[in-house]
């Protein structure tokens, strides 16, 4: 298998289209992991659990990845879509580790 990655213009095959988006997903997958471990240090940092889910702050990053996504050149609207997914995710995430926490600490 040719693990070569190259820019999407200069791709001339599906393998190297797949290398590429291969690549791409793991440092994504490795991206979010850093990105979760903000949530677990919210959830430490948070002294009541009410303050995990704050709809505003959500809606300044769904923005964000939507001013972001215009800038890269791909849809805001599907960047919404994600972040959307990704926010209640991270908020879900936050909250369990917040319990875990106070679990603990009872």
């Amino acid at each position: 298998m040719d693990t070569r990655i190259c820019s999407p213009e200069a791709c001339t095959s599906m393998a190297d289209v797949r290398a590429g988006v291969d690549a791409l997903d793991a440092d994504l997958a490795r991206l979010l992991g850093q990105r979760f471990a903000y949530m677990r240090a919210a959830a430490r940092i948070k002294a009541e659990r009410h303050l995990v889910r704050d709809e505003a702050r959500k809606a300044q990053v769904i923005a964000n990845a939507q001013r972001a996504a215009r800038a890269a050149n791909w849809p805001e609207d599907i960047a919404a879509q994600l972040w959307e997914v990704l926010v209640e995710a991270s908020i879900a995430y936050e909250l369990a580790a917040f319990d875990a926490r106070a679990d603990r600490s009872a």
